[in-house]
């Protein structure tokens, strides 16, 4: 069974979200997948780098 999915509402400088818009589309990926994809091993590498709190 998937994971339920929560809409938030974030703000985003321009540039930061045109690169990862960019990225998404060259990874053929939405951009809510895109990022998704990119939280999830930042905390993966934080959660190695420092241990979860």
């Amino acid at each position: 069974m998937k994971p339920l999915k929560e809409k938030i509402s974030i703000t985003i400088d321009g540039d930061i979200l045109e690169k990862i818009r960019e990225a998404a589309e060259k990874d053929d990926r939405s951009l809510s997948q895109y990022i998704n994809i990119v939280l999830k091993d930042h905390l993966k590498r934080a959660e190695n780098n420092f241990g979860s709190k």
